[in-house]
Protein backbone atom coordinates (compact mmCIF):
# COMPACT_ATOMS: atom_id res chain seq x y z
CA UNK A 1 0.00 0.00 0.00
CA UNK A 2 2.84 2.40 0.73
CA UNK A 3 4.04 2.01 -2.87
CA UNK A 4 0.77 3.49 -4.09
CA UNK A 5 1.28 6.58 -1.91
CA UNK A 6 4.88 6.97 -3.13
CA UNK A 7 3.72 6.61 -6.74
CA UNK A 8 0.96 9.20 -6.26
CA UNK A 9 3.36 11.63 -4.60
CA UNK A 10 5.92 11.31 -7.40
CA UNK A 11 3.42 11.55 -10.27
CA UNK A 12 1.68 14.58 -8.72
CA UNK A 13 4.94 16.45 -8.09
CA UNK A 14 6.00 15.62 -11.64
CA UNK A 15 2.67 16.81 -13.08
CA UNK A 16 2.95 20.08 -11.14
CA UNK A 17 6.42 20.79 -12.49
CA UNK A 18 5.49 19.75 -16.04
CA UNK A 19 2.63 22.26 -16.03
CA UNK A 20 5.03 24.92 -14.74
CA UNK A 21 7.63 24.03 -17.36
CA UNK A 22 5.07 24.23 -20.15
CA UNK A 23 3.98 27.68 -18.94
CA UNK A 24 7.61 28.82 -18.93
CA UNK A 25 8.06 27.45 -22.44
CA UNK A 26 4.93 29.29 -23.59
CA UNK A 27 6.33 32.57 -22.28
CA UNK A 28 9.64 32.00 -24.04
CA UNK A 29 7.91 31.01 -27.29
CA UNK A 30 9.76 27.70 -27.59
CA UNK A 31 8.68 24.08 -28.20
CA UNK A 32 5.77 23.15 -25.91
CA UNK A 33 4.68 20.06 -24.06
CA UNK A 34 1.65 18.60 -25.85
CA UNK A 35 -1.82 18.95 -24.38
CA UNK A 36 -2.09 15.18 -24.71
CA UNK A 37 0.87 14.74 -22.36
CA UNK A 38 -0.53 17.25 -19.88
CA UNK A 39 -3.89 15.44 -19.77
CA UNK A 40 -2.11 12.07 -19.60
CA UNK A 41 -0.27 13.22 -16.48
CA UNK A 42 -3.64 13.82 -14.82
CA UNK A 43 -4.99 10.47 -16.03
CA UNK A 44 -2.11 8.42 -14.63
CA UNK A 45 -2.72 9.76 -11.14
CA UNK A 46 -1.30 13.27 -11.25
CA UNK A 47 -4.61 15.10 -11.34
CA UNK A 48 -4.04 16.91 -8.03
CA UNK A 49 -0.60 18.10 -9.14
CA UNK A 50 -2.01 19.12 -12.52
CA UNK A 51 -4.78 21.11 -10.85
CA UNK A 52 -2.31 22.84 -8.51
CA UNK A 53 -0.04 23.53 -11.47
CA UNK A 54 -2.91 25.10 -13.35
CA UNK A 55 -3.73 27.31 -10.35
CA UNK A 56 -0.19 28.30 -9.36
CA UNK A 57 1.12 28.94 -12.88
CA UNK A 58 -2.21 30.21 -14.28
CA UNK A 59 -1.78 27.71 -17.08
CA UNK A 60 -4.47 26.22 -19.31
CA UNK A 61 -7.14 28.03 -17.30
CA UNK A 62 -8.97 29.20 -20.43
CA UNK A 63 -9.29 25.75 -21.97
CA UNK A 64 -12.43 23.80 -21.05
CA UNK A 65 -10.57 20.57 -21.76
CA UNK A 66 -8.45 21.42 -18.73
CA UNK A 67 -10.76 23.49 -16.50
CA UNK A 68 -13.46 20.83 -16.67
CA UNK A 69 -11.41 17.77 -17.60
CA UNK A 70 -8.74 17.82 -14.89
CA UNK A 71 -11.19 18.36 -11.98
CA UNK A 72 -13.42 15.63 -13.48
CA UNK A 73 -10.46 13.24 -13.64
CA UNK A 74 -9.60 14.10 -10.02
CA UNK A 75 -13.20 13.48 -8.90
CA UNK A 76 -13.22 10.09 -10.65
CA UNK A 77 -9.91 9.14 -9.07
CA UNK A 78 -11.13 10.14 -5.60
CA UNK A 79 -14.35 8.16 -6.15
CA UNK A 80 -12.45 5.07 -7.29
CA UNK A 81 -10.03 5.43 -4.36
CA UNK A 82 -12.90 5.72 -1.90
CA UNK A 83 -14.63 2.67 -3.38
CA UNK A 84 -11.45 0.62 -3.10
CA UNK A 85 -10.84 1.83 0.44
CA UNK A 86 -14.34 1.00 1.67
CA UNK A 87 -14.32 -2.31 -0.15
CA UNK A 88 -11.40 -3.44 2.02
CA UNK A 89 -12.99 -2.47 5.35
Amino acid sequence: MEYIWIYLLVVNVLAFFIYGDDKARARRGVWRISERTLILMALIGGSMGALFGMAVFHHKTRHKKFTIGVPFILALQVLIGAMLFFEHL
